[in-house]
């Protein structure tokens, strides 16, 4: 039987506030355990949970960046559960009314095709603490760091239908999060997690089938993976006959396989009732439309953008917004060279590559806007060939200087002299007349490749310094 997946995604989004959600401990990345928690956060006798201000703006310029509905009265609940890295048994969260309703997400998939995916709900919510297994010989380390971190739970309607679909989502919202600047998105540190909740049904139905959960999956590679995995493992008990079991499971990436956990929870389990420490959270019209106005250019409008200002093409457009600070980088090299089409191809190939072989971010780039934007008129106004300029790059990259100091110290200034060329050219010629003999004679084919071995002998000649187009054209005359 063929089967559909249906995929709805819960991403626990990590604000980018100072403090907790509701208490003054800090949330810094790092910290030695238990360091960065006080009294409120370990639930200690007579403490009381102050709402913090900044986790509901961000909760609500989120909100706005999707088109979403703002719930001008939102409340918080408990939801009771015990784990030992819980310290109160109970986490403060959103449940009949959380502040953002719903609203929808558009995806850009690698074919060019778009998608638009529902948002069912954001809630912001407390964090709980970290269980730490690793370095205790059959005992369990608790850090209680991270209990009271604020989150932002995003999720969506199940409208997604593979992996590659759930993947382009997951990318999208983290480009949005970072443009918004209410968390950095960054997975390896916890900042963005996924709980993936997949079923399967026959093609063409519209039931639902029983649904697993696969938890805290904190990478985007990951997520594919628990994806492919869970499909098979559920169209394998399907078609033996075998019914679906709703439950939690975890993802092993060691071993490429999801694992049960426990049985699936639905919510008359965790007991929710309202927070009886925390007052209903009320916001305005003219608190709403101050955070609208703060909103940057986002990643959609801006891909737009880069399409209709500069003439990039869809695929160049999405790469070049994908990130703020990339964005950013781009419009600048394009400012100072003055050409958006080389500059967008030196950023995605010589930069961006540059940097994934570093492993480094584009905030890290050891050469700024302004010396790559330079770089490039040098190709521009044949100072350099497109050649030269890779090897100045590479220069610069190691901080060697900026592109007019290592083309006057490596002697690299490009021979434009059409009466030099020409000598250069008539060498060659002279010197491979059994080869200007061959391409006399020879069908178009054949002549394109011996074009080329001439163009590379007068390039050796002149030191790689000939200027390409020029060497182009005097052979065009003179091989005739």
């Amino acid at each position: 039987m063929q089967w559909e997946t249906v995929i709805g995604l819960e991403v626990h989004l990590q604000l980018a506030t100072e403090s907790k959600i509701f208490s003054g401990s800090p949330t810094t990345f790092g910290a030695e355990p238990n360091t960065q928690a006080s009294a409120v956060d370990l639930a200690m006798p007579g403490m009381l949970p102050v709402l913090n201000e900044q986790a509901v703006h961000y909760a609500v310029k989120f909100g706005l960046g999707i088109g979403a509905q703002i719930s001008k009265r939102s409340v918080f609940d408990r939801k009771n559960y015990f784990y030992p890295d819980l310290p109160k048994g109970y986490q403060i969260s959103q449940f009949e009314a959380p502040i953002v309703g719903k609203g929808s997400f558009e995806i850009l998939m690698e074919d060019g095709s778009s998608r638009t995916i529902g948002i069912t709900r954001a809630h912001l919510e407390e964090d709980a603490g970290k269980s730490l297994h690793e370095d205790f010989n059959n005992h369990t380390g608790i850090d209680l760091n991270r209990a009271g971190t604020p989150l932002l739970e995003i999720v969506s309607e199940p409208d997604i239908r593979n992996a590659a679909e759930a993947v382009a989502y997951l990318k999208a919202l983290h480009s949005l999060v970072t443009y918004l600047g209410i968390s950095d998105g960054n997975m390896a540190e916890g900042s963005m997690r996924c709980d993936v909740n997949i079923s399967l049904r026959p093609i063409g139905s519209t039931t639902l089938g029983t649904r697993a959960e696969i938890k805290n999956v904190n990478s985007f590679r990951f997520v594919e993976k628990a994806i492919h995995h869970e499909f098979q493992r559920q169209a394998d008990i399907l078609e033996e006959g075998g019914k679906i079991t709703q439950e939690t499971r975890l993802y092993d990436a060691d071993r490429d396989e999801t694992r049960s956990m426990r049985s699936k929870e639905v919510a008359n389990d965790y007991r929710y009732f309202p927070e009886p420490d925390l007052l209903p959270v009320v916001i305005d019209d003219i608190y709403i439309e101050s955070i609208r106005e703060s909103l940057p250019e986002l990643p959609a409008d801006k891909r737009s953008r880069f399409t209709a200002q500069y003439g990039l093409g869809t695929y160049d457009a999405n790469v070049l917004s994908d990130s703020r600070p990339l964005a950013d980088y781009f419009e600048a090299v394009a400012g100072e060279c003055g050409d958006a089409k080389i500059a967008a191809n030196w950023v995605q190939v010589e930069l961006l590559g540059q940097l994934n072989r570093a492993g480094d971010a584009i905030e890290k780039c050891p050469v700024s806007a302004t010396a790559l934007g330079q770089l490039i008129s040098r190709i521009l106004d044949n100072t350099i060939s497109g050649k030269m300029a890779k090897q100045v790059f590479e220069s610069m990259w190691k901080g060697e200087g900026d592109a007019d100091e290592i083309i006057e110290a490596r002697g690299l200034l490009q021979v434009s002299d059409t009466g030099a060329i020409d000598a250069i050219v008539n060498d060659v010629l002279s010197a491979n007349a059994a080869q200007v003999q061959q391409y006399l004679d020879a069908d178009e084919a054949k002549r394109k490749k011996l074009v080329g071995f001439f163009i590379g002998q007068v390039m050796k000649l002149s030191k790689g310094q000939a200027n390409p187009q020029m060497v182009n054209a005097l052979l065009a005359k003179k091989l005739i």
